[in-house]
C-alpha cells in the first residue's frame, strides 16, 4: 500500500483526498517511481475542477522526482535506482511511488537535486518550448511575459534574458515585481495599477513586441495583441483567469497579420527523442547558473487541500513541492 491524492467528484480543494492504495509491479514498458519530490502546476487544478474531465475516481499531479523501485518488462533504459524525474500524464504523482510509461520519464544529472528537478520539469520544459521553439527568442528581442513571477514565468525572465533578450513581465503586487526584477525581469508591471498596454508602449517608445507569451487567459486578452507588431506572435499557454472567450479571426488581420498558437508541452514530448533534447537543453541552463529554479513554497503531501488553495489565491510566487 501507498499513500496517494485521490478525487472521486470534480470540485474545490476540498475533493482531493489522501487514501491508501494497492500499487502494482509495473508493466511492461513501465518503470516504478518512489517519489521524493513532487511538482505542484496550475493543470493540476483544471484536472481537479473537471475543466479538464478525467475518469473518476483519479488521482492528480503531472510531475515529479524520485528513484527508480522497479522495472517492467522491456525496459533498457533505466535501472533499479536511478535518479528520474517527468512531467507527462496520466495524473498521479501526488503519491509516495507510482508506475509510468519509461518512455515519458528522464535521467536526472547529477548537479541537479529531487527537489529543482521536481520543481523544473513541467514549468522549465514548457519554458523551454516557449522560448526556444515556438518563438526563438534572440538577442536584441523585447518580449512580454505575463505572470512573470510564477514559476513558469521566473524560468522564461531568466532565460530569456541569457538569450539577450530585454524582458518586460506584469505582475500582481509590488512584492512580485521585485521578485521578477531580481530574476532578469527588466520591466516588471503591476497590472492592478498601470495599464500593460500603455507602460509596454512607453518602455519602447512605442516600438511594439515580436511575441506575448500568455497564462492568464481571458483577463489579458485580448489587450494583450494591441503591444504586438505586424505578424507578432501571440502565445496562450495557460487560462489561470479563465478560457479565452470565442474570438473573431479577423482580429488577427486587423491589427497586423497577427499569429496565434495554444501549444501543450505534451505535443513538444511526444516523442522521447524530443523528451530527451528539451530536458537536456533544460538541464543545461539550469546547470551552468544561467536559470535558476525559485522554490518559494513547500508542502507536505497531507496538506494538498492548503497548496491548491494557496495557488488559486494567488499566493505563491515562482515554484512549490510537495514532499511525500
Amino acid at each position: 500500500m501507498v499513500k496517494a491524492i485521490r478525487f472521486h467528484k470534480p470540485g474545490g480543494p476540498e475533493v482531493m483526498q489522501l487514501e491508501d492504495i494497492e500499487l502494482a509491479a509495473p508493466a511492461a514498458g513501465q518503470i516504478q517511481i518512489r517519489h521524493t519530490a513532487i511538482g505542484l502546476n496550475y493543470i493540476d487544478t483544471y484536472h481537479r475542477s473537471g475543466l479538464y474531465p478525467l475518469a473518476l475516481p483519479h488521482g492528480l499531479g503531472m510531475e515529479g522526482a524520485g528513484t527508480v523501485a522497479a522495472v517492467g518488462d522491456g525496459v533498457r533504459d533505466f535501472a533499479v535506482g536511478d535518479r528520474v524525474a517527468y512531467a507527462a500524464p496520466p495524473p498521479g504523482s501526488y503519491s509516495e511511488a507510482r508506475n509510468i510509461e519509461a518512455s515519458k520519464v528522464v535521467k536526472v544529472p547529477a548537479g541537479v537535486d529531487d527537489k529543482t528537478a521536481a520543481a523544473m520539469m513541467l514549468k522549465g520544459m514548457t519554458a523551454q518550448y516557449l522560448i526556444r521553439q515556438v518563438y526563438k527568442v534572440q538577442a536584441g528581442d523585447t518580449i512580454l511575459i505575463h505572470a512573470a513571477a510564477g514559476g513558469v514565468g521566473l524560468i522564461v525572465c531568466q532565460w530569456a534574458k541569457a538569450l539577450g533578450a530585454t524582458v518586460i513581465g506584469t505582475v500582481g503586487s509590488d512584492a512580485k515585481a521585485e521578485l521578477a526584477k531580481a530574476n532578469g525581469c527588466d520591466h516588471p508591471i503591476v497590472y492592478s495599477r498601470d495599464d500593460f498596454v500603455e507602460k509596454t508602449l512607453e518602455i519602447t517608445g512605442g516600438k511594439k513586441l515580436p511575441v506575448v507569451y500568455d497564462s492568464i487567459g481571458k483577463d489579458t486578452w485580448p489587450k494583450s495583441l494591441d503591444v504586438l507588431r505586424p505578424r507578432g506572435m501571440m502565445v496562450s499557454f495557460g487560462q489561470s483567469s479563465g478560457p479565452i472567450p470565442p474570438v473573431d479571426l479577423g482580429i488577427f488581420a486587423a491589427k497586423g497579420s497577427l499569429q496565434f498558437t495554444r501549444p501543450t508541452l505534451m505535443t513538444f514530448t511526444a516523442t522521447k527523442a524530443g523528451l530527451d533534447e528539451m530536458a537536456a537543453d533544460l538541464f543545461a541552463a539550469v546547470s551552468s547558473g544561467k536559470v535558476k529554479i525559485n522554490i518559494e513554497q513547500t508542502y507536505a503531501l497531507a496538506d494538498i487541500v492548503k497548496a491548491h488553495q494557496d495557488l488559486e489565491g494567488r499566493k505563491t510566487t515562482g515554484s512549490t513541492v510537495i514532499l511525500p
